[in-house]
């Protein structure tokens, strides 16, 4: 059976298996808030910024204006969201290279996830934006011919952004597999920086692809803000 992080078993609690995807996934997860919590415990206006929160503002603001450029609109709560998935992913991708650590986004389960994640979040901001009429409404335009071509459309949506991520990462590492038999001893660093860039270019298209489908769904309120201005 081909080894995958769902079925590396990590260890046993009362005889449930904990697989690797779970268990990086939480390591993780307790990285991100740890360096978070760090980062921003001294974080008032009276202590100047070190290195680290100069770091952080500029990851953030960096973001932040990413998102303002889709979305045209309040940025806040969409900073939060997808923010949080492009930090999960890249640093998933990005901590690939360390010997013995198995990415969680290498795991179909945890691909899956995350579109589900973006796949719930899109009626709920539009929801939250437009209110639940306004929302629904947009699944009868043009007609309400188109009802059932837009739901599809829609959960379409969560299967490609999974497909899309899942096999960037996979593809990566078969490459990498191959061309480290062919010249084990020169393709190692090399294969190293590539995928370090091909893993933040996919959190960044990805989280880019969270954010047009959200942006999708609230523009109708964006629209009559600005009608009224």
């Amino acid at each position: 059976m081909e080894l995958t992080p769902d079925t590396i078993i990590v260890f046993s609690v009362g005889g449930i298996a904990i697989n690797a995807t779970i268990f990086f996934t939480w390591i993780i997860m307790a990285l991100l808030v740890g360096v978070a919590w760090l980062m921003t415990r001294k974080l008032r206006p009276d202590v100047p910024p070190n290195r680290w929160r100069t770091m952080l503002e500029v990851i953030v603001k960096g973001i932040e204006g990413q998102i303002v450029e889709i979305t045209g609109g309040p940025v806040r709560r969409v900073l939060y969201f997808a923010g949080t998935l492009f930090l999960f992913i890249v640093v998933s991708n990005v901590l690939a290279v360390v010997p013995g650590f198995h990415a969680p986004t290498g795991s179909l389960s945890t691909t899956v996830g995350l579109a589900l994640a973006v796949l719930v979040s899109v009626p709920i901001f539009g929801i939250a934006s437009r209110g639940v009429r306004g929302y629904l409404k947009s699944y009868l335009e043009p007609t309400w011919f188109m009802l059932p071509f837009n739901i599809i459309g829609e959960m379409s949506r969560g299967l490609s952004l999974a497909i899309r991520l899942y096999g960037n990462i996979m593809s990566g590492a078969v490459i990498v597999a191959i061309l480290l038999g062919v010249a084990p001893f020169f393709f190692p660093v090399l294969m190293n920086m590539l995928g370090l860039l091909t893993g933040v270019i996919q959190a960044y298209i990805f989280a880019i692809l969270a954010t047009v489908y959200i942006a999708s769904a609230t523009e109708e309120s964006h629209k009559q803000k600005e009608s009224k201005l």
